[in-house]
């Protein structure tokens, strides 16, 4: 088999159709054209292709892995499901994870401090942020050394509230809407009662 052009294409990764007599075609990023040595004319045996797409499928699962812990943090756990969800192989998917994790660019640990902060400048409560780490799948072994970086509580409900009132002293109704709206962001009810106290002193919250 004989390599007959090799194509750009509108690719996002960037990748370049290889074209081969046969009729056949594959799409390779350009690392694993590198890593591969392949130009045009270059005559392929047969037995050698499943060897090529083994490396290009390899080469896309590790691109894609960059790409998502570029733009999020993300477990490891986490990065395996959405390579698979990209359509990357199984096993693609657990050797650029530990790839990624031989080079330190992927840490559990670090991941699990970083969605905290995130929260955190989200105005997100304690309850908010482990279901977060959940989500991520965040392995629990690292949940409580992360969210001792939470600070405490006062001054993100204070900011909602602040927002949310105006300067106004709210009635008890507007007191209980702005509650639930911190509840659902995941802050406790204690820490909820007593800053709603400070700002409508004469309403009574043990109701």
């Amino acid at each position: 088999m004989k390599v007959e052009s090799i194509e750009s294409s509108r690719s996002p990764q960037g990748k370049l159709r290889v074209r081969f007599d046969d009729g056949s075609s594959l799409m390779i990023l350009p690392s694993a054209m590198a890593e591969l040595g392949l130009y045009q004319g270059m005559e392929i045996p047969d037995v050698a292709m499943d060897s090529i797409k083994d490396t290009c499928s390899k080469a896309s699962a590790r691109e894609r892995a960059v790409r998502i812990i570029s733009a999020a943090s993300v477990s490891k756990r986490e990065l395996e499901k959405r390579l698979i969800q990209k359509g990357e192989r199984e096993e693609d998917a657990k050797q650029a994870v530990q790839w990624l994790t031989d080079l330190k660019l992927l840490d559990d640990e670090q991941a699990a401090q970083q969605i905290v902060r995130n929260g955190a400048a989200k105005g997100y409560g304690a309850a908010r942020i482990r279901q977060m780490l959940f989500e991520k799948r965040i392995p629990k072994e690292y949940w409580d050394a992360a969210l001792e970086l939470l600070p405490p509580q006062d001054d993100a409900i204070d900011a909602f509230l602040q927002c949310r009132f105006r300067g106004r002293q709210p009635d008890k109704a507007e007191c209980k809407r702005a509650a639930d709206a911190l509840a659902r962001r995941g802050h406790s009810w204690s820490d909820i009662r007593s800053a709603l106290e400070r700002y409508a002193p004469d309403e009574n919250f043990d109701d």
